[in-house]
């Protein structure tokens, strides 16, 4: 380990009397000295800084001293500098001189400074600094330090890096021989896990403050509003030496506690499933729910579109776990179960972990299970979300969307997944186990044992492996503690599975049921890496430790959970030898077996050195106190047991360990094994001495420490135990593990710390954040230097050498990248890279997790009566030691407060907060022959007693117990100032809390603040004669921890549990001054737990003072008790209370709503107190509840003392009761404000005037972060919309500078981004071009033109859906844009970019934003000409669609009046307390203003000011007021299902007060996506109605209708909000037509009344179309057209100009709502926080004393068109011939075509039969006829048809527009055959050939490439296409060709010409030309014969009969041959 040390001694020479400071930096690291205070001529500083470096010193390296005149007051002056190259050192490795500063003019002044420098370097070894190195160091006491790095080296970390402006607490460094511990920057409230090795000797604190000026504040003991911190949730105090650890303060174990799941799965439609004219259904399986789809006919590509829904109420682990499987099976019906074509597999774990948790229209790739050579067997098309509570999914927009056919591209697998997935064996090896436990009872055993005579194991274990769905078995060993199987379990999975886990579990084989006895899981991610240089999932052969239950055996075990892998373990089970690999098949290979069931096989055992060497492992822990123990366990005595493994277990260890064999190598006989496992000794030679492991502390009675608590009286004497123990030594895994969670330690912290700057918003957090960083990639460096060693140790395996390999690259890389990040961490970019930083640490942790176990975990158990009672568990690496400080674990060798917790599921809950016992333990585990050190890091001054039987006793023998003879006496002091959003535990909905303080064994109690969840106590407790053991010097650095506990008391029985923190005092030793910087200490807030969840935060400070010789007096004083009414409590003295100021406070009461019974009895005369710090105000009484719930009076003040530290405001609470008659009160619920900051009122800086948001903008992409939340106003300018943030103006650059007049005519400038332009005009002259255009071309484009009467509202809706996907694509383009630039700028500024370079970096700057600026106008050109490219679509006007409620657009609508929920009763314990809706029991309505008195003058002398309205200005008035309410229902999406048919009948109902309308006669049928299309009118008054609820019922026959969902609308909310949420303000002003203006206002109407109400200048409307107001000036069209076309002069355009730009005016602007849709989601009380589908709607709301609106746009969904579609099927051509002939065996077929519409199966039409075609032609001249009905805007197909015969009504369905021709082979006798198909999309198919010859097979395989036609567009056209069917290899291959010509007409052409099926009248078609053989041979067989035989086989007749004429003369010659020559011969 590197360091360079630097010893400052003297400054002299100095001018003057004063205080001097000197500040040292090197590497950019800085530290400060002490102040030398009045120091005349020399300083002396005597001080010594260390910097451990990770890299050589460089020669031309500087170090820096810069000397400074230290002021408390002012900023500090510099007295000079001193700068030294240090080459010298870097050779000489010392150095020391004197020499002169200079000063800032770079000039030589007569000061001189004296340093001794020492450089270090790299020995291998850890360095240790020998004493004396600089030994005239005096003990300095009151040092400052300020750095911006922790240290530069993780895990030498000193503490907390405290941030800039932070207290100055315990900042004091002390100088101690080496050996002692070494201390650092202390922050009180913040627990650091210490990470020093205790060698290393002196070393100064470290503070971290930036600039000196704060200092001086500090100093000054005045509170700075900056001093106060918050300390963070995760680190909970800080820790300064080495000698204690952080404990951890959420109690309750995670996992386990079941939470409820939804799981929704959409199947839209399956293609290319493989097998001919098939009826598919798929099956749809979580776990062991099935449900099915329906059954679609005679298709391989079937459209479903039907949604599943999935319950479940399970812990997530096992959640995670469930295997979602889809199936297609193949005509299944009720009586077959069907066949399979294929399956996909993934688990619910892997859907959770996608971005939104959901797979979005993704296709499923099916592969067969039983046969893996077959490849993919088909696509299923769906969608699958999986919800848990609280998650909210964001659907994309579902609107037409075209279909994704492009199947590839949207696979559904998660990313970095391959598409084409292998086959790969999984093989899980399964070797031996040990240790197991007994599972059954003894009395047969031993029953046995007096039959039999023999001693049996009392359990029979097998294996069972569960992995991807399946499950495996190993065979049973009988009656085994250590049973040996040496079998493998093999599975058969496509690589990479899409299952994450493993699960390998011992069981019990039993004859009634099988038990678990442990399990474990194996995360795949774990145990491979998919990276380029990664590898394919291995481990082991390796042992695994497997937890669970407690061992002794009981016939129901309560913790059987445990062993299923559920919660945490809290005892040994067993432990397992296995091994993982997998190995990716060639299934091409012929002897595979394609089946994937799992296989078990038996494999050859394995050597014993495989899993490393046996060692002895040595563990000693000592326990140095035992405090609050559960009172329930009474006196009775009292022991702890630690355990490891078995070894130490006394009850119920029972098995034998394998281990004692290898031990000893001579042991033959089995008694010396069980003699050793019973602690009794046997010879350890080898060790000197004997050693009896001693693992239980003796048994004591407790004592009482309070009503609660009993605590163990060990004082002085404190036990100890030890433990000797044989593994495998595989600490090296544990070592890795151990370094990279020390790093990712470091950067938790360091991350909180930022986070904690940036929300407390103190002053640079840029800079702590490149500390972090510079400190993570000086660790990462660090972890590859050391990683990299004993790596041919024995027992490694395949997966320790890859994990070492790829832990070194990704750390490598990680430094890599932290560096880089480190050199681009601005102001501006702190967020973005915090966010890249906690990916880090995400990283870090998952690396951290080592899959191979070791050394299993250690326990702590409470034993009381031989019985476990509780325990806490502590992973062995954390207590590991290693020589190497960074290896070693966290916990090793210091003293960690440890808190007991009960077992299994009692730990959950109420019962599982209350700590059963906190001990202060001691653990030292490592192997034997290290055990040297073992006690050092224990507090000092104490001696070790010896077991008693030893003898004389040897060095060796660990101590029983430790006496301390040193001991100290303190005084605790516990300022407990106030707790804020404490958890509610009465039914009155608050608590009546006081708060406990532990502090060793003592403990004192606040008083009882009654009804309050934010008290304030402001009560000194003191701890008098706190006696502490131990060294003072150590305690003063590290004293142990205080714990606080909250309670609420109860009138009757105990009180009950609130929550915990915990917190160190600040120390005072009896030689220190008690004054600043660290005294009096400052008020910090701790966060209070509750099990896992927050309950509140606690405001306190603590100290700690030493009382010595002198006794208590001299301890500062303390003042009385003040408050005589309150007895003798001491209060919070002076300089610790926080200092007060004088704040009016100023409410509004407006009124209450939706006040529930309470006690049954209705509230009716209820009143709001207001209650801040004490003081406080009431509300007028409302009268009457139910006339009027709005208040009479409306604003009232008061004014109370509040600290003038923001971040210390009490909170306010707000109370409603209810006056009762007789004076009674009752209270109805309450509210806490508990953060006062956002009613702190500003005065509005006059001069800004909201230009200055402008220049903000410039600076890059920043313009992107608000995205999609600006609505898009207007088509014109849709382009750049999405560029456009709230509220902010965007002024035109391109050459004025940005101060410019007020009077601004914006340019218009096409493309630029920063025009406000409503360019109407220029919109109209292009539509004139380009009609123009259009009759020039003429012809095709014509068509497209739009008509303006064809569009109607939903044109509108559904272009502006387009809009919004364009904008979201064009916002992620964008992003992605600027991230790619950001990367470009990374690589610029990682090239050595020096900070004199810094003005030419601006520059650049400058032109980069200039470089972003043009090219996102290129961008947006091109997103202007996609428009232009679809002229329909330019030509709509649009309506702004948001994918969201309107509330969250607009801050919900608490724009000046804010909503307060009333909680009334317990608050529920479920997690992230999830249940508060049910205690809400009403709704405040109302604001608060705070502002420090006294008021500027201007604000209160404006004109117009109303003093009795105070702040609340220009508010109006609250009596009631009668509204139209006017909804409009467009449609609901994703229904969750409430039939058993998977669907649902919705309708709507809604209800606002007493009104309700139903709309259930319009129910829509079997719908889960319903367009409903109605509006709805409602009067109603507010304040008594002003919740509107929309709910969607679920229509049933019988009995009564369910509640789908719900969403609730808070109408008086957006009824007065400044955002005008009445009514929507188009884009455009029409009169007429499908965008008529809807409101009874006209837009020059409302321009004038804002202008009027925001009391701003004008609207004034000048000449060619300007308007000019409040001096901004606004362009548009001037003219308009009625109904009768007829042109007219209009303001309204301009008037809507300056309403779609009203954000843009100064002072009042805000952003109006414009026409718009919401999308709400549908909640369901039963299930809450589970979204139940959504709806899109829009709320529209009149005053009824304005002018009545015009009637309600029609929005009723469009009616579908009815068209025919008339196919004539002229000829086929090469069809594939399939008969054989029975005379010939010539090929044959008997053509016809089918066809059908999809999803019209039924109305399937054939030709006639073309029979016995011999090459495959045929002639039909046929004409189908299919009529149907069509939605054009959404391109479907709409059929209504009854589901099946028991339906009570039809269902509609909407399906894609497909024709389905086939071609088959008719059969007399059997099925016909089925030889080919096609599907032409009619919306997109690809252009017939001309003729048969061009028609080919690439028109199907190319279709993307191919230009496509659609028959709506050409109604009529012809041509060949190719009939496809798949092969037996899954090819597609040709079957032939049709020539068909498809015609399409309306309802209205097809009745004025209609045609007739067929060949029929009218219109027929002529009869085909076929030839003679078409006709049946057997009627003409003759005729047939010779057409046959004759022409085909001709030739052969003809060479047939020349032969039979040869053969025939030949025997004729041969009959007549003899006779002839007997004749010759005898000369007849």
């Amino acid at each position: 380990m590197m360091a360079l040390m630097v010893h400052l001694r003297t400054v002299a020479h100095l001018r003057g009397k004063g205080d001097r400071i000197a500040k040292v930096t090197f590497r950019g690291l800085s530290f400060y000295s002490r102040v030398a205070e009045n120091c005349e001529e020399v300083a002396h500083f005597n001080e010594t800084f260390r910097w451990p470096i990770a890299s050589r010193l460089d020669g031309n390296e500087m170090l820096e001293i810069q000397v400074y005149n230290y002021s408390k007051v002012f900023s500090n002056r510099s007295v000079g500098t001193f700068c030294m190259v240090l080459q010298k050192v870097a050779e000489e490795g010392h150095l020391e001189l004197t020499d002169t500063l200079i000063d800032d003019n770079n000039t030589s002044i007569k000061t001189s400074v004296t340093i001794e420098i020492r450089y270090q370097p790299m020995d291998g070894t850890v360095g240790v600094w020998s004493d004396g190195e600089f030994l005239d160091v005096p003990d300095d006491r009151d040092g400052m330090f300020a750095f911006e790095t922790d240290s530069l080296l993780s895990g030498r970390s000193h503490g907390s890096g405290t941030s800039p402006g932070r207290t100055l607490q315990g900042s004091i460094p002390t100088f101690r021989k080496a050996g002692k511990g070494v201390f650092s920057a202390m922050k009180l409230g913040k627990m650091k896990s210490s990470k020093d090795d205790h060698k290393r000797g002196d070393e100064p604190a470290v503070l971290d403050m930036d600039d000196l000026d704060r200092r001086a504040i500090h100093l000054a003991g005045t509170l700075d509003p900056d001093t106060i911190s918050l300390a963070s949730v995760t680190a909970v105090t800080t820790n300064v030496s080495n000698k204690r650890s952080k404990p951890d303060i959420k109690m309750e174990p995670g996992s386990g506690r079941p939470v409820d799941y939804q799981i929704s799965i959409t199947v839209i439609e399956a293609r290319q499933l493989i097998g001919l004219n098939m009826d598919p259904v798929v099956c749809v399986e979580i776990g062991d729910d099935k449900k099915y789809t329906s059954m679609k006919e005679s298709t391989n590509c079937p459209y479903y579109n039907e949604y599943f829904v999935f319950d479940f109420h399970v812990p997530p682990d096992v959640m995670f776990d469930k295997i979602i499987k889809l199936s297609v099976i193949h005509s299944k019906n009720l009586l077959r179960s069907g066949t399979l074509v294929g399956t996909f597999k993934m688990d619910v774990g892997t859907v959770y972990f996608q971005p939104e948790h959901q797979f979005y229209h993704k296709w499923a790739i099916l592969s067969d299970p039983d046969d893996i050579t077959a490849g993919c067997k088909g696509y299923v098309k769906c969608d699958i979300a999986v919800v848990g509570k609280g998650d909210n999914i964001k659907t994309p927009h579902k609107a037409n969307e075209t279909d994704e056919d492009d199947v590839e591209g949207n696979l559904l697998l998660p990313e970095g997944i391959p598409a084409e997935r292998q086959w790969a064996r999984f093989y899980v090896k399964i070797y031996r186990a040990e240790g197991l436990p007994k599972m059954n009872t003894s009395i047969m055993a031993n029953v046995k044992k007096a039959f039999i005579g023999e001693n049996r194991d009392l359990v029979d274990p097998y294996v069972q492996v569960q992995f991807a769905g399946q499950k495996g078995k190993t065979s049973v060993q009988k009656s085994s503690y250590e049973p040996i199987w040496n079998e493998q379990v093999v599975f058969t999975e496509l690589f990479p599975p899409l299952c994450k886990r493993l699960k390998i579990q011992i069981r019990d084989s039993d004859k009634v049921n099988d038990v678990a006895i442990g399990t474990h899981f194996i995360d795949l991610r774990k145990i491979s890496n998919d990276g380029d240089k990664g590898f394919l999932p291995t481990m082991g052969p390796a042992w695994v430790n497997m937890y669970g239950s407690t061992r002794q055996y009981t016939l129901m075990d309560e913790h059987q959970d445990l062993n299923d892998g559920l919660g945490e373990g809290v005892s040994f089970r067993a432990r397992l030898l296995i091994s993982v690999a997998v190995e990716i098949l060639d299934t091409t290979s012929p002897e595979i077996i394609s089946s994937t069931d799992v296989q078990v096989e038996t494999v050859s055992n394995i050597s014993e050195s495989a899993t490393g060497k046996i060692e002895e492992f040595f563990l000693f822990g000592s326990f140095l106190e035992a405090t609050m123990i559960d009172r329930k366990i009474g006196d009775k005595t009292i022991s702890f047991e630690i355990t490891i493994g078995n070894y130490g277990n006394q009850i119920d260890g029972v098995s034998k360990p394998s281990s004692v064999k290898k031990k000893k190598k001579d042991a033959e006989n089995e008694e010396e094994e069980s003699e050793l496992i019973h602690n009794s000794s046997e010879d350890e030679a080898d060790e000197g001495g004997d050693m009896v492991s001693v693992s239980s502390t003796p048994l004591m009675r407790p004592v009482i420490t309070d009503r609660n608590y009993f605590h163990l009286p060990y004082f002085e004497k404190k036990p100890c135990v030890y433990i000797k123990s044989w593994w495998q030594d595989q600490r090296r895994r544990l070592y890795n593990s151990n370094m990279m969670d020390k790093i990712a330690d470091k950067l938790e912290e360091g991350l909180n710390d930022v986070q904690e700057v940036i929300k407390t918003e103190k002053a640079f957090p840029e800079r702590r954040l490149r500390g972090v960083l510079e400190e993570l990639s000086v660790g990462c460096s660090r972890f590859v230097t050391l990683a990299n060693k004993d790596v041919n140790q024995a027992g490694r395996t395949k997966l320790d050498r890859e994990r070492l390999k790829s832990c070194m690259r990704e750390m490598d890389s990680m430094g890599q990248q932290a560096k880089q990040i480190r050199t681009q961490v601005k102001k501006n970019t702190v967020r973005d890279k915090l966010k890249l930083a906690q990916n880090f640490l995400q990283k870090l942790r998952f690396l951290a997790d080592e899959p191979q176990h070791s050394t299993p975990d250690v326990f702590i158990w409470m034993m009381c009566n031989n019985k476990r009672i509780a325990y806490a568990r502590i992973p062995s690496k954390d207590i590991l030691y290693s020589i190497v400080d960074e290896e070693t674990g966290k916990d090793c060798g210091k003293v960690k407060a440890v808190f007991l917790k009960l077992p299994g599921k009692k730990g959950f809950g109420p019962a599982g907060w209350t700590v059963q016992a906190k001990l202060e333990l001691y653990l030292w585990l490592g192997l034997n022959k290290q055990r040297k050190d073992f006690l050092s890091g224990l507090p000092n001054g104490f001696e070790e007693i010896k077991a008693a039987n030893m003898g004389p006793s040897l060095q060796s023998v660990p101590p029983v117990s430790l006496v301390y003879n040193m001991k100290q006496v303190f005084q605790l002091r516990a300022h407990m100032y106030q707790a804020r959003s404490l958890f509610a535990a009465d039914s009155s909905g608050l608590s009546d809390p006081f708060a406990r303080v532990f502090f060793s064994t003592h403990s004192q109690v606040t008083e009882v603040l009654s009804e309050t969840l934010c008290p304030t106590w402001d009560q000194l407790l003191v701890f008098d004669d706190v006696e502490l053991f131990g060294e003072a010097s150590e305690l003063r650095d590290d004293p142990p921890i205080i714990v606080v506990e909250i309670f609420d008391q109860d009138t009757v029985g105990k009180a009950e549990f609130i929550g915990r923190t915990f917190a160190k005092p600040t120390i005072k030793m009896c030689d220190e001054h008690y004054g600043p910087p660290r005294f009096p200490p400052q008020l910090e807030y701790y966060q209070v737990y509750r099990g896992n969840c927050t309950a509140g935060e606690l405001l306190a400070a603590f100290e700690l003072l030493q009382i010595g010789q002198g006794g208590r007096v001299e301890l500062p004083p303390l003042e009385g008790p003040t408050d005589s009414e309150h007895g003798p409590i001491l209060p919070v003295p002076l300089g610790i209370r926080p200092i007060l100021s004088r704040y009016r406070i100023e409410v509004l009461f407006w009124g209450l709503r939706d006040l529930k019974r309470i006690n049954l009895a209705q509230v009716d005369r209820p009143r709001v107190d207001i209650e801040c710090a004490g003081r406080g105000v009431q509300s007028a009484l409302i009268q009457n509840y139910k006339k009027n719930p709005n208040f009479s009076t409306l604003v009232k003040w008061f004014e109370v003392d509040l600290p003038e530290n923001e971040l210390l405001h009490p909170p306010l609470n707000i109370r409603v009761v209810d006056c009762r008659a007789f004076g009674r009160y009752i209270l109805v619920g309450s509210h806490a404000v508990t953060s006062l900051r956002r009613f702190i009122y500003s005065a509005p800086d006059k001069t800004s005037n909201n230009w200055a948001t402008a220049a903000k903008l410039m600076n890059g992409y920043m313009v992107l972060a608000n995205g999609g939340s600006q609505p898009c106003s207007s088509p014109s300018i849709s382009s750049r919309t999405f560029s456009r943030p709230a509220g902010d103006i965007i002024v035109n650059l391109d050459a004025e500078p940005l101060a410019r007049k007020m009077d601004t005519v914006v340019k218009l400038d096409a493309m630029s981004d920063a025009v406000v332009k409503v360019d109407m005009t220029e919109e109209e002259i292009d539509k004139e071009k380009k009609k123009k255009k259009k009759k020039k071309k003429g012809g095709v484009e014509e068509e497209e033109e739009t008509d303006e009467s064809v569009l109607d509202w939903w044109s509108k809706y559904f272009a502006s859906i387009e809009t919004l996907k364009e904008t979201l694509r064009a916002q992620e383009a964008a992003q992605a844009e600027a991230e790619e630039r950001e990367d470009l700028e990374i690589a610029a500024e990682a090239a050595d970019i020096k900070p004199d370079d810094l003005l030419l970096k601006g520059s650049k700057n400058k032109e980069k934003s200039k470089d972003k600026k043009s090219s996102k106008d290129k961008k947006k050109s091109q997103a202007g000409d996609g428009a232009e490219k679809r002229p329909v679509k330019a030509r709509v006007d649009e309506l702004m669609v948001y994918n969201k409620e309107l509330e969250s657009e607009y801050g919900n609508f608490e724009d000046w009046l804010h909503t307060f929920n009333l909680y009334r009763g317990k608050a529920g314990d479920d997690d992230e307390h999830a249940l508060d809706d049910d205690r809400i029991v009403g709704r405040f309505k109302g604001s608060l203003c705070m502002y420090k008195l006294p008021l500027s003058e201007e604000i209160t002398r404006e004109a117009g000011f109303d003093p009795n309205m105070g702040m609340f200005q220009s508010i109006p008035h609250n009596d009631p007021i009668n509204v139209l309410v006017r909804v409009y229902v467009v449609r609901a999406t994703d229904l969750h299902p409430a039939d058993i048919n998977g669907k649902a009948d919705p309708y709507v109902v809604i209800k606002l007060g007493k009104s309700e309308v139903k709309d259930k006669e319009n129910y829509i049928s079997k719908q889960l996506n319903p367009v409903f299309g109605k509006s709805f009118d409602i009067e109603a008054t507010f304040p008594m109605e002003s919740m509107l609820t929309v709910s969607v019922y679920d229509w049933d026959l019988v009995g009564t209708d369910d509640l789908i969902g719900e969403t609730k609308i808070d109408l008086e909310n957006r009824f007065y909000s400044k955002y005008r949420a009445t009514c929507g303000i188009s884009s455009n002003y029409s009169l007429h037509g499908y965008n008529v203006w809807r409101d009874p206002l006209k837009p020059s109407q409302i321009l004038a009344k804002l202008c009027k109400d925001g009391k701003i200048d004008g609207p004034h409307y000048g000449p060619g179309g300007k308007v000019k107001v409040a001096s901004r000036i606004f362009l548009g069209p001037t003219e308009i057209e009625d109904e009768n076309g007829l042109k007219k002069q209009t303001e309204e355009h301009l008037a809507l100009s300056v309403l779609n730009h009203w954000e843009e005016i100064p002072r009042v602007g805000c952003k109006l709502i414009p026409e718009h849709v919401e999308t709400r989601p549908l909640l369901n009380p039963d299930k809450p926080g589970i979204e139940q589908g959504r709806i899109e709607m829009w709320v529209d709301m009149f005053a009824m004393d304005m002018p009545a609106p015009g009637p309600a746009i029609d929005i009723a969904p469009r009616k579908p068109k009815r068209y025919e579609l008339r196919v004539i099927i002229w000829n086929t051509d090469e069809v594939i011939l399939e008969d054989d002939d029975y005379f010939t065996g010539e090929k044959s077929s008997d053509i016809f075509v089918r066809g059908w519409l999809k999803g019209q199966q039924e109305d399937k039409q054939d030709t006639d039969v073309h029979y016995h075609s011999l090459t495959g032609e045929g002639n039909f001249n046929w004409r189908f006829v299919y009529p149907f009905d069509y939605l054009m805007a959404e391109e479907k197909i709409v059929i209504s048809k009854k589901e099946s015969m028991f339906s009570w009504d039809e269902t509609e369905y909407k399906i894609p527009p497909r024709l389905t021709m086939q071609v088959w082979d008719a059969d007399h006798f059997s099925a016909d055959d089925f030889l080919g198909a096609i599907e032409l999309d009619l919306n997109r198919f690809p252009r017939g050939a001309k003729t048969a010859k061009q028609c080919s097979l690439d028109m199907i395989r190319n279709e993307q490439e191919l230009p496509t036609i659609s028959i709506f567009k050409q109604k009529r056209v012809k041509g060949w296409w190719p009939f496809v069917a798949r092969d037996e290899n899954d090819e597609m291959e040709l079957t032939g060709k049709v020539e068909a010509e498809l015609h399409l007409v309306t309802a209205e052409e097809a009745e004025k010409s209609p045609v007739g099926l067929g060949r029929n009248e009218p219109d027929p078609l002529e009869k085909p030309n076929r030839p003679d053989t078409s006709l049946m041979w057997f009627l003409t067989p003759l005729k047939s014969i010779r057409y046959f035989i004759w022409h085909n086989y001709r030739w052969l007749i003809l060479k047939a009969l020349g032969l039979m004429l040869l053969l025939l003369m030949l025997g004729l010659f041969l009959y007549s041959v003899p006779g002839y020559l007997v004749k010759k011969m005898l000369g007849a």
